[in-house]
């Protein structure tokens, strides 16, 4: 049996959220314990859930997605942080990468694509949207 995975899915927009979460239930190993929209729900849900991953937007209201993997990386940095946003900016990949972050997949790729790569980042691999290469 494989392993399973302690997942939260963090954004500010809650119908995003149930569909990753909708997403990552096609997985059998993928076990999401937590969901949450801004810093503070983000940071009580790692506390008490120790996920082995957090599914991360970059730009939320009244928070950045930074500030949230800065926080996490700093309580725990064997969570793997993944990521999961609009932005196409190559100064915020090198920004999440010098944060720490294990990933970054942009929310306009196929859905099976971004579970495949969730997939991938669970097993240690850095993950990073095939359009964000050239960055």
């Amino acid at each position: 049996m494989a392993s399973e995975h302690d997942i939260i899915v963090v954004d500010d927009h809650p119908l995003f959220r149930r569909g990753v979460i909708q997403l990552l239930k096609m997985d059998p190993s993928f076990n999401v314990v937590a969901e949450a929209g801004d810093f503070e729900a983000a940071m009580v849900a790692v506390r008490e859930r120790d996920p082995d991953i957090v599914l991360l937007d970059l730009n939320m209201k009244h928070t950045s997605g930074v500030e949230i993997l800065t926080a996490i990386k700093t309580f725990d940095p064997s969570i793997r942080v993944i990521m999961l946003t609009v932005s196409d900016s190559p100064s915020d990949l090198l920004q999440c990468f010098q944060n720490g972050a294990d990933g970054y997949l942009l929310k306009d790729q196929e859905p099976e694509q971004i579970l495949e790569d969730i997939q991938k980042a669970a097993k240690g691999q850095t993950v990073l949207s095939a359009s964000m290469n050239q960055a």
